[in-house]
């Protein structure tokens, strides 16, 4: 589906005098009282662009989805590429949310007459203190199913985009063996129930690493199911989960969050799977 549909679907929701024109959008005669294309970006720091500017922020403005950086070339920057005149960007990921904010932030989404929208969630469910906090997988999906329920209802009808969630353990075992990784981890607490004891060996530690990892790849595959139960979704078909990182697309600030040129492989990634080119 490309971004013709997603005009005509902008124009029949918002009833704006906005058509199509070789695969551009362009204003009518009535363009100043029409209303403007919106996205949104749903998820938690990853789609924040968390540790990506000069402190240990948030940095929405190199984030994969609605960011204005010209060298990360977001879907925001690529879509008005292609033609979408005057859209406007919501950031509505909020750093640190697991999927049980996702229903809440899709209303948040609705509000704003989104007319397509990005989600990327789940690192925050498997990152947490122990095994054992991590959220289960059906309660995972419950919480996916029911903010795409929220989007899919919504009245602007809006073209949903969902990416998967990075690999914890290649994240692991990209930066094990760093001495500053290792120290920034364990000052920050970072994702324990993977990142804890880095240098172990012992079998408990390698048991719980991948019981880590198996649960992120049940999340990859519950927003696979629940995307392609719901009209208008396309789930990235495994691109972020199965793209193998290297060490310059993590942040030195954390060695956890995509650094600004991860943000830039995370928009190029995930652009080649929307809509709008496939």
């Amino acid at each position: 589906m490309h971004s013709s549909t997603w005009a005509r679907r902008a124009l029949a929701a918002a009833a704006a005098s906005v058509l199509l024109l070789t695969g551009t959008l362009v204003s009518a005669s009535a363009a100043n009282a029409a209303p403007r294309p919106v996205m949104a970006a749903l998820g938690d720091s990853i789609s924040q662009a968390a540790m990506t500017c000069s402190s240990l922020t948030s940095c929405p403005t190199n984030s994969w989805s609605t960011g204005s950086t010209a060298s990360v070339n977001s879907h925001f920057l690529r879509l008005l590429a292609l033609g979408a005149t005057g859209l406007v960007a919501y950031n509505d990921a909020v750093s640190g949310s697991t999927s049980a904010a996702l229903p809440g932030q899709a209303q948040k989404a609705v509000t704003q007459s989104a007319q397509y929208v990005t989600i990327e969630i789940g690192a925050n469910d498997a990152c947490t203190k122990t095994v054992a906090a991590m959220t289960p997988t059906a309660t995972f999906k419950a919480n996916v199913q029911g903010a795409l329920a929220t989007l899919a209802a919504s009245p602007s009808a809006p073209e949903i985009f969902v990416a998967g969630i990075p690999s914890l353990q290649r994240l692991y075992d990209l930066n094990k063996s760093s001495v500053s990784a290792r120290l920034a981890w364990g000052l920050l607490q970072t994702c324990q129930s993977m990142l804890a004891n880095p240098t172990s060996t012992k079998a408990a530690d390698v048991q719980r690493r991948a019981a880590v990892q198996q649960r992120v790849n049940e999340f990859n595959q519950a927003l696979a199911d629940a995307c392609a139960a719901t009209a208008r979704c396309r789930y990235d078909g495994g691109a972020v989960a199965n793209y193998a990182f290297t060490k310059s697309d993590v942040s030195t600030r954390d060695y956890f969050h995509p650094s600004l040129s991860g943000q830039a492989t995370l928009a190029a990634l995930t652009w080649q799977k929307t809509q709008w080119v496939s």
